[in-house]
């Protein structure tokens, strides 16, 4: 099975000062989103797109498609 993971999103979240709580309180994130990065469920381009925007970062500092997970 393959599928697309967020390791990477939490620790360029620690890379760059941003916490939970931070995305919650100053960007809007519901804590349900985070609940789906978190159990590396489905999240719509405009989350990725936003987490992006707010980290500075690419899609590849956040997200990544693993073979046979």
């Amino acid at each position: 099975m393959c599928m697309i993971v967020y390791d990477r999103l939490w620790a360029t979240m620690k890379k760059k000062g941003i916490s939970q709580y931070t995305l919650i309180r100053d960007y809007g994130f519901s804590s349900g989103q985070l609940d789906r990065l978190r159990k590396n469920g489905n999240v719509n381009a405009y989350t990725l797109n936003t987490l992006c925007r707010i980290l500075d970062c690419r899609i590849e500092d956040i997200a990544e498609y693993r073979k046979d997970v």
